[in-house]
């Protein structure tokens, strides 16, 4: 049966699959903006890509929302 997870990213290797710097993933997570799939016992951040792009979108979707003249 073959595994079905997805597999975990660390910061640097997510950061390059989106194009941005890894420093911008780390202040998004301290701002509580997105947050990792889990945490190191030393408490590195593991990611999951798809997750994170989703928290972006809903992120954006509810920025569009606030701009919305009411």
């Amino acid at each position: 049966m073959p595994d079905e997870r997805p597999s975990l990213l660390t910061t640097a290797q997510l950061a390059r699959r989106l194009n941005i710097a890894a420093r911008t993933l780390q202040r998004w997570r301290q701002e509580g903006w997105i947050t990792p799939e889990l945490l190191t016992v030393g408490g590195q951040a593991r990611w999951v890509e798809s997750d994170v792009r989703a928290q972006l979108r809903a992120i954006a979707q509810r920025e569009r929302a606030d701009e919305e003249p009411t």
